[in-house]
């Protein structure tokens, strides 16, 4: 899977993890190995409930709750042909990859006991566990702060060691708009990049004649 020689430097998607507390700390980042091949976004429109007061009909009770879906792909195939430079794949296979995926929906091992702790001491209110920041990146035009919702991974090929040297993982993701962020902080202002650059991309490519219709006028 190595690139031709000469080819065009393309840029990667990925996930950049941030700390819950001052949106701009960033905790770690994961690139993705391989760009997917697809990426499915879904819109759920939130609007007036059906069968309701006619002058409700157009209304919107705010932005659309957006989900996305990408399947991709990391494979060890390009690291085991040259096993002396890379002796943590050779030990390990791609188990690496896939935990730093796996642990962001992860409370971390020191929260937990931590938490034990506090709960042994007979403390009465214990903060629920806070997540990583995550925002998705695919773009410079799609940079989102998105919660992960389901992550699905196929291990597809195994080394003598069992260690996984190829998967597909399958990344569900709900995007955090202004219904679920802080307006006045750092994650709202991010969403709203996010939304403003969406309408101005549409501005760049508005019809305004009907005539492609084949209509004159309304």
């Amino acid at each position: 899977m190595s690139a031709f020689p000469g080819s065009p430097r393309i840029l990667k998607g990925g996930l950049v993890l941030l700390d819950p507390d001052t949106y701009t700390k960033v905790l770690q980042v994961i690139v993705l190995q391989y760009n997917p091949d697809s990426f499915t976004r879904t819109l759920k429109i939130q609007g007036a409930e059906e069968g309701g007061d006619r002058s409700e009909a157009l209304r919107l009770k705010g932005p659309p709750v957006e989900t996305f879906k990408v399947d991709a792909e990391i494979d060890a195939t390009d690291q085991l042909e040259f096993p002396d430079q890379n002796q943590g794949t050779l030990q390990n296979g791609i188990f690496p990859q896939l935990a730093v995926l796996e642990t962001i929906v992860y409370p971390s091992s020191a929260t937990l006991q931590n938490n034990y702790t506090l709960a042994q001491q007979g403390t009465l209110e214990i903060l629920p566990i806070q997540a990583a920041f995550v925002l998705f990146v695919w773009s410079t035009n799609r940079i989102v702060p998105v919660r992960i919702t389901d992550l699905s991974i196929t291990e597809e090929a195994f080394d003598a060691k069992l260690n996984p040297i190829r998967a597909k993982v399958s990344l569900g993701m709900r995007v955090l708009s202004t219904d679920d962020l802080d307006f006045g902080n750092k994650s709202g202002n991010l969403y709203m990049v996010y939304q403003q650059n969406k309408e101005t991309l549409s501005r760049m490519q508005a019809a305004t004649a009907l005539t492609p219709l084949g209509i004159r006028g309304i």
